[in-house]
């Protein structure tokens, strides 16, 4: 049974740092993660996706420099480095994984299986 357990948000500053973990189970090598977000009146949107597999990595453009997704295998676990964090970046954060062809990596209707949410704020 595939489920996801986020932890690590909380309250930063502008310019500060958080880490997200994503705890994973019941999943295999043929399954990408992601991690999406969403905001107060707005769509939940793709932020950083990684195959569990192969390790490699995608990002949306405006955290491209900022944010660092990886995964760690021997501790089933999934982590979103946040730095440089924005106040446009305060929103509940979700993991999410499936076995998606990479062009639906960024539509979260094409994940089936979803955390939680953790909130993340970040003040100015």
């Amino acid at each position: 049974q595939v489920q996801l357990t986020e932890a690590g948000g909380g309250l930063a500053q502008a310019g500060g740092s958080l880490t997200l973990s994503c705890l994973v189970t019941g999943i295999s090598s043929g399954y990408r993660l992601s991690w999406f977000r969403q905001a107060p009146g707005q769509n939940r949107e793709f932020v950083a996706g990684i195959g569990w597999g192969d390790g490699r990595t995608y990002y949306e453009d405006s955290v491209q420099d900022r944010f660092t997704i990886s995964r760690d295998k021997g501790k089933n676990t999934m982590y979103l480095q946040m730095n440089s964090l924005k106040p446009e970046d305060t929103a509940v954060y979700y993991c999410a994984t499936g076995r998606l062809i990479l062009s639906s990596l960024r539509y979260d209707r094409h994940y089936t299986y979803w955390g939680q949410g953790t909130q993340v704020t970040v003040s100015s």
